[in-house]
Parts: structure tokens; sequence; C-alpha cells
């Protein structure tokens, strides 16, 4: 036997794959990558020259700072909902508003490209909610009716064993509703008042 343990041995490629994994399933990683793909053609598109052939096009607007301004928002709110992800949802109205505004501020959008992908970011972040902690695959459920119980436990009091004393247990978490309580001495007068 060797005194290593099985972690140490494992590629660092696979180590990082898992921690990223982990990373990415504890925000709105999606959320934060569409926002800030959808801001990158927004503020990319107003200063940008296309050539064809020898006709260099410009299409630069008079609200070329604008679209600077969505689009770094946009990349601001990106990172935001990666890495304060308490936020998401102030990040994600923003991030809808801001494509909304971009639309007549920066070429259509971004030519609809940078829009879309804003907006879809946008509305990941403000649907998105943080999973619930994973629960341990040996344990019983509570509540599982009897037909859905694993081979070998039972829930009739008479069929118990000593080889299974768990089994009472099992499926115990169901709250059980009592017989309400009654103060009879508030009925005195058979339930009227005096005044009545």
């Amino acid at each position: 036997m060797s005194p290593e343990s099985t972690g140490q041995n494992e590629h660092y490629l696979r180590v990082f794959r898992r921690r990223f994994r982990t990373w990415r399933g504890n925000r709105p990683f999606w959320a934060g990558l569409f926002t800030m793909v959808g801001g990158v053609p927004i503020a990319y598109f107003p200063y940008a020259n296309m050539h064809l052939g020898n006709v260099t096009l410009a299409m630069s607007t008079t609200a070329g700072a604008g679209s600077l301004i969505i689009g770094v928002l946009l990349i601001t709110l990106g990172l935001t909902m990666w890495f304060h992800h308490i936020v998401r949802v102030f990040a994600g109205v923003a991030a809808i508003l801001l494509a909304l505004i971009s639309i007549p501020v920066a070429n259509i959008g971004g030519f609809l490209i940078g829009f879309l992908f804003s907006l879809l970011g946008g509305a990941l972040s403000l649907s998105w909610a943080p999973g619930e902690p994973g629960t341990d695959e040996a344990a019983p459920a509570a509540g599982v009716p009897a037909e859905a119980a694993p081979a070998g436990l039972s829930f009739a009091k008479d069929e118990q064993t000593a080889e299974h004393p768990g089994d009472a247990l099992y499926g115990s978490a169901v709250p059980q509703q009592e017989a309400a309580q009654y103060d009879t001495t508030v009925e005195v007068d058979g339930g009227r008042h005096r005044a009545g």
C-alpha cells in the first residue's frame, strides 16, 4: 500500500475542471456570460470600420459614447452576476433595461446581436435561484409510500422483526395531526356571549 492519497495523482486539468464546475454551479454563470457577450457588439459596432474592397464603411453614430457606456455597463453587470450573485435580480433588471435602451442608442442594439444576448442574460439572471444542497443518496426519503420502499423494508408494525429495528422509523418524518384541544371553560354558557 502506498501512503499517498489518490487525490495527489489526479491530473491538474481534471482538478481545474471539477473546481470550475463547482464554481459555475453556485452562480448564474450563463446569465453573466450572455450579458457580457451582448455588451461587446453594442460597444464595438459604433467604432468599427468595415472594409469592402477599397470602400470603407464607418458605422459610427452621434451616440458613440452612449453605446460605449451601455456596452461597458453590460460587461460590468455580467461580471457582477458572476462574482456577486446576491444582487442578481438588480443586475438582471439593469441588463434588460440597458438592452432595451441600446435599440435606439447603439445601432439597433448592436445589430440586434447584442440586444438579444443582453436580454437573454438579464432574463436568465432574474430566473436563476440557488440550488438546494444535495441529500444523501443512501438516506431514505420521508413520506415514501410502502409500494416504493426498498425490498426488505415494511411499514406494518406486526411484520417488524428484531433484524430491522430501524424500519419503524422509516417514513416517520411525516407530521401527524392531533385532535384539537378545546378549552371548555370558555363555553360555559353553551357558546353564547353574556350580552346575546
